[in-house]
């Protein structure tokens, strides 16, 4: 049988929480184009992803301190490190995939990064005691496939490029790791609060490597500071406070599963905002990325009948 938190709840909010993690999804696309338009390096740009989203956050959590029902602050060293290892985890993450894209081709570190939803499943699946059924399992297959087919026609292995695919798979059992603690943390703190105190460990962490990559801090024109703060705002504040706000609904396997759609709205948005053309092997590749989340959904709900599981 499935064990309760790896089943769907049928509820609003659930399906609430399902519509705003595909926002958060979508939102978070326009990441890859941010870098690509950035002046700076990628490490002093993700560094800056997280820094002028702090005080977006800070101001959330004052303005949820003044309501009725004002958000469980960390009280604890133990809190604190909590809340910490989420954000290194998402350092990881961010660090290791521009590391990939350095050091391998785009496709590749695309590819291997978005493999997230495999190490969460297996990571429920080892740690957690989560099972999952058949028909789950085959969404996530099918929604990995797809992936492959929409990223992969320029996937390619080589000895040039080993060091920067291993850092893509890293890449995933990082964002793996971050889905996961943020799920455990919102079944105490807000969403306002995990962003502002992961964020700032991640902040912290991604300032020391952008000092020991070399790169520079400094952007040269208002149009530079101007791609820094759109990528903080709609990205960061905006793309991955919605995905953390919907894990206190989801399943983390399903909702990593789901975050697939990620790789088909940035092909969208690259083809209307970099001419970056769509063929017909990466438009069918989508739709199956996109049965895939759909299956993978039937397969998260609870049933009269159990299905068969792992």
């Amino acid at each position: 049988m499935t064990t309760a938190s790896s089943i769907l709840p049928d509820s609003g909010q659930a399906r609430l929480g399902l519509v705003v993690l595909i926002a958060g999804a979508i939102t978070i696309s326009f990441s890859g184009i941010f870098v690509k338009l950035s002046e700076l390096g990628p490490s002093a740009t993700a560094f800056y992803r997280l820094f002028f989203a702090l005080p977006v956050f800070w101001l959330w959590l004052e303005l949820e301190a003044r309501g009725p029902l004002p958000p469980t602050r960390p009280a604890t060293w133990r809190d604190y490190w909590h809340l910490a290892v989420a954000g290194l985890f998402l350092a990881g993450d961010l660090a290791f995939w521009h590391w990939a894209l350095t050091l391998s081709s785009v496709a590749n570190a695309t590819l291997l990064g978005n493999a997230a939803p495999i190490f969460v499943t297996l990571a429920g699946w080892l740690f957690f005691g989560e099972r999952f059924t058949r028909t789950f399992l085959a969404g996530l297959l099918l929604s990995i496939v797809g992936a492959v087919g929409l990223i992969g026609g320029s996937f390619s292995l080589s000895i040039e490029n080993l060091v920067g695919d291993l850092f893509g798979v890293v890449t995933a059992v990082f964002y793996a790791g971050y889905i996961i603690a943020v799920k455990r943390l919102r079944a105490q703190f807000s969403t306002a609060t995990i962003m502002i105190w992961s964020g700032a460990a991640t902040c912290a962490a991604l300032l020391v490597v952008a000092l020991l990559s070399g790169e520079s801090l400094i952007a040269t024109s208002l149009y530079g500071w101007g791609v820094l703060i759109g990528l903080a705002l709609l990205s960061q504040a905006g793309g991955q406070s919605m995905i953390a706000w919907a894990l206190a609904h989801l399943p983390a396997a399903f909702s990593s599963v789901s975050l697939l759609i990620n790789p088909v709205a940035a092909a969208i948005f690259a083809w209307i905002i970099l001419g970056e053309a769509i063929g017909p092997l990466q438009a069918t590749a989508g739709f199956v990325v996109l049965a895939g989340i759909a299956l993978a959904r039937r397969g998260s709900r609870a049933k009269p009948v159990p299905e068969a599981t792992i």
